[in-house]
């Protein structure tokens, strides 16, 4: 059993399972995603979907709080979770001979977490922490991801702080902890991964006898969080007291990634041919014969492709010299943009860019972790896991007219732009955002 067989099933109480055994290996991963991300926060709950997830380590109605922590670590292991727009994901990789005690650790959780007014208030501490942290005492802390998305977006679910805002963390209580695990903690709404060194009969059984009791619980409608393109180009300016130097994010909106995959993936080989390498057109246009920027960035999604459903956000991001205008900055992208969609790349150019795509995903989901974390999304945002296997040939199958296609679809007329400026630069901005949306 080599790499690359799957296999899929569900429980009776809804639960959905990807097995996906490597004998190349002696360990073994398991995660757990469940079907809720920040975008399915209620307003005036800004974070929970990031507070909650730190409560799932906080013990459980039959183990102790860090319990969790060192049933793992003694094992060998090591393990983690995080929140995205869409979805929350716990995960742990062990030796191959601690599969069942990671199961039972995984479904022990899902049954009953033990939410008390102590836990609570200690990890609204530590999250507050990780904010001051990660964000507002770092340069160009929640650049683009927090800072961008309310100038593009204008419904709550994608515009606001889904990492988390002090106000709204210090109001949380236990009965909307327990309202929110009862409706998006159920087995329905989640997925069990596990990959590595196992024979899928064992990996059932095992399966089977911690998760087959767990109760089964209504899956809460999920509603679509689309809204409309912007009609014009929307600016906004963010002033960061820690920035070394100005920086702008460029935000587009991209087709959806679930229904309309082909024109999603040309966006991602769009971000390379840009900005991928030392030879990508922004790099050589914008840092080495220009000099516009120290750095250039071009992403298909906020956090990465196949992060999200519909919408998502192709972005493009850049730290330039003080005595830059922006503005120069936004012509050069623009310039870029319009020669790609009047003369698609050629095919060298195209190769080389999905052939560095393609062997940066082989090597990543050589880890076995990011590949169970990889099966485990796929599965719950587009239900085919086997994506994995399948995209070095769908990247591979974008046409030079496809990247064309993708380029000219990213308009001034229908972006948002944030421009980051040092506190000491404020009062002499390089760029007018008048008329700003």
């Amino acid at each position: 059993m080599g790499a690359g067989e799957l296999h899929r099933y569900r429980l009776d109480n809804g639960l959905r399972v990807v097995l996906a055994p490597d004998t190349t290996t002696q360990v073994v991963g398991v995660s757990v995603h469940y079907d809720v991300g920040f975008r399915s926060e209620p307003e005036g709950r800004t974070g929970f979907a990031h507070l909650f997830e730190h409560l799932m380590f906080q013990g459980s109605e039959s183990l102790a709080k860090l319990a969790h922590f060192r049933h793992i670590q003694g094992s060998g292991g090591m393990f983690n979770g995080s929140t995205h727009p869409d979805y929350t994901d716990y995960f742990a990789v062990l030796p191959s001979a601690a599969l069942e005690r990671a199961l039972f650790l995984e479904a022990d959780r899902m049954r009953a977490p033990k939410l008390t007014e102590e836990n609570l208030a200690n990890q609204i501490d530590v999250v507050k922490e990780e904010i001051r942290l990660n964000v507002l005492n770092r340069p160009y802390g929640g650049f683009p991801w927090i800072l961008l998305p309310p100038v593009l977006y204008e419904t709550f679910p994608n515009a606001h702080n889904g990492y988390g805002d002090f106000t709204d963390l210090e109001q949380a209580t236990l009965d909307d902890c327990a309202a929110f695990f009862d409706a998006y903690y159920a087995p329905a709404n989640a997925v069990l991964t596990v990959t590595g060194d196992f024979h899928p009969d064992r990996a059932r059984e095992l399966i089977d006898k911690h998760f087959a009791d767990v109760p089964a619980r209504q899956v809460p409608h999920r509603p679509s969080f689309a809204e409309p393109r912007p009609g014009t180009e929307k600016r906004d300016t963010h002033v960061d007291p820690h920035a070394p130097l100005p920086a702008l994010a460029v935000g587009y909106r991209m087709d959806d990634p679930i229904e309309e995959m082909d024109s999603y993936l040309a966006n991602i080989v769009l971000a390379s041919v840009l900005a991928e390498g030392e030879g990508a057109r922004l790099q050589q246009r914008l840092v080495h014969s220009d000099a516009l920027v120290s750095d250039i960035n071009a992403e298909a999604g906020l956090f990465g492709p196949f992060e999200a459903r519909d919408p998502d956000t192709f972005s493009v991001t850049a730290i330039h010299p003080a005595d830059v205008p922006a503005q120069r900055v936004l012509d050069a992208l623009d310039d870029e943009l319009d020669t790609l969609a009047s003369r698609p790349p050629e095919q060298a150019e195209l190769s080389k860019a999905t052939a560095r795509w393609t062997a940066a995903l082989h090597g990543e989901n050589d880890r076995i972790v990011s590949r169970t974390l990889a099966l485990g999304s796929f599965e719950l945002l587009y239900g085919d896991p086997a994506l994995i296997h399948d995209l070095p040939a769908r990247i591979g199958a974008v046409t030079p007219e496809d990247v064309a296609a993708a380029a000219k679809a990213l308009r001034p007329d229908s972006r948002a732009v944030l421009f980051v400026e040092p506190s000491s630069n404020s009062q002499n901005a390089t760029h007018d955002t008048e008329g700003a949306q």
